[in-house]
């Protein structure tokens, strides 16, 4: 192509006034493309907060640091960070943790891609254009391309929704997305506002830098492909733990079931022990014999505590183990069939209260635990009641010494109630503790 244009005045003419053009409007294209698809891959990780003037803004921000000047040595990455950081979190919402590790991810993810353009990009040279304005030209134009290609190469992989992972799951990845953030701001803004660095010290940082920045590149990817890994993960885990429960309580049934037939089958044989005891005129033996099979547990039966199977498998589950603890279960459940919440969501929320309550319940000298669930005009509304224990610590720690297994319910359940569009209060006064959940069913 530079040989052609070397011969031809014409040819050279016209690419020097596209080029013009280009220099004057044409910047803005390429900007939009690289916000394009960088804003379709981020919000597939990143629960952005309903409203349009959030996602315009995160869309400009994309797409303004996509064309952000970054090179070895320079001191714009540093000006960027906290505008991005800012952005990222004031545009999103959910758990903390997360919104920041993702926010990290992504930095990681743009910036390399900008500072190899401009720092190792920037010395080829083509033809009879200038070397400055054919780098800038072709500049522009690789980053859309760039992205363009990344998000072709992983639309078919990219999560349906925001991905939803525990509070402490989100905390490594925050943690891990460190390490590549600090690798970064130490190759690339190493020196900044530095300009007494010598030649040799500067093509070491360059050396540094080139092999650096495709390694925080990567490590981005790789990070946003172990959060879907973790929330698969985390997903079959919470699924693993309902199937467990339904065996449980399945097995349950077809143990009673059995016990029913027993039961039936000796009946005619009861009844003559009965009738021979009342026929001898002893009532008080016949009265405990009566007694003994009104006891049997085919006769008490499992409890069904409401339509919902799923939440009836987890509620019947934790019934048996307050009556095994010593603890007394007051249950009014009325709900559906159906419920527009993922019955994993259900499991872990009605299973985390009554844990909770459990936990500080067995420790007081009231063992009732009041649970209050119902299903009513558009919306799920759960309330746990028990006495506490001890003394009852401000953040609502656990009490156990595991706490590296324990203490983390609250803040799933907190994350549970507000990825489905409610809310989850706790209330705690005159030693008792009161759960409140309240969730519309309108869907998420």
């Amino acid at each position: 192509m530079g040989l052609l244009m070397g011969h031809s005045p014409f040819l050279r003419r016209m690419a020097a006034f596209f080029l013009e053009i280009f220099q004057n409007w044409g910047w803005m294209l390429p900007l939009f493309l690289s916000g394009f698809f960088l804003y379709r891959i981020c919000a597939a990780f990143l629960p952005v907060r309903p409203g349009r003037r959030w996602r315009i803004l995160l869309y400009a921000v994309l797409s303004g640091v996509t064309g952000m000047v970054i090179w070895v040595g320079n001191e714009n990455l540093l000006l960027t960070l906290p505008v991005f950081f800012a952005v990222f979190l004031i545009c999103s919402r959910g758990n903390p943790a997360g919104r920041l590790a993702v926010t990290a991810v992504f930095f990681c993810l743009i910036m390399p891609v900008g500072a190899m353009l401009d720092t190792y990009y920037s010395g080829l040279t083509c033809g009879p254009l200038s070397q400055e304005n054919f780098t800038w030209f072709t500049n522009k134009l690789i980053r859309p391309l760039i992205w363009g290609l990344l998000y072709l190469a992983v639309r078919k992989r990219l999560p349906d929704r925001p991905p939803r992972l525990s509070p402490r799951l989100w905390k490594l990845v925050a943690l891990l997305a460190a390490m590549p953030l600090s690798a970064l701001l130490a190759v690339v803004a190493a020196t900044a506002w530095d300009y007494n660095v010598s030649s040799e010290s500067h093509n070491i940082e360059l050396k540094i830098g080139l092999m650096v920045l495709p390694f925080v590149f990567l490590t981005a990817l790789a990070l946003l492909y172990a959060i879907r890994v973790l929330e698969d993960h985390e997903r079959l885990e919470e699924a693993d733990k309902l199937a467990s429960l339904r065996e449980s309580y399945y097995q349950g049934l077809r143990r009673e079931e059995r016990q029913v037939r027993t039961l039936r089958h000796d009946l005619r044989n009861h009844l003559t022990v009965v009738q021979g005891l009342l026929e001898r005129g002893e009532t008080g033996g016949a009265a405990r014999y009566l007694g003994e099979i009104a006891a049997s547990p085919a006769l008490s039966g499992r409890r069904i505590l409401c339509e919902n199977e799923t939440a009836g498998v987890v509620l019947a589950a934790k019934a048996e183990a307050m009556d095994q603890a010593g603890l007394t279960g007051d249950f009014a459940v009325s709900l559906p069939k159906t419920l527009p919440i993922a019955d994993t969501d259900l499991c872990a929320l009605l299973g985390n209260a009554l844990d909770n309550a459990m936990e500080a319940a067995v420790q007081a000298e009231d063992k009732r635990i009041t649970v209050r669930c119902r299903a009513e005009k558009g919306l799920f509304m759960l309330r746990v009641e028990n006495a506490v224990g001890g003394e009852i610590r401000p953040d609502l720690a656990t009490t156990k010494a595991d706490r590296s297994a324990h203490g983390f319910g609250l803040a799933g359940m907190r994350e549970i109630a507000r990825r489905c569009g409610g809310s989850l209060e706790v209330r705690t006064a005159g030693g008792r503790f009161e759960l409140v959940a309240c969730i519309p069913l309108g869907g998420e």
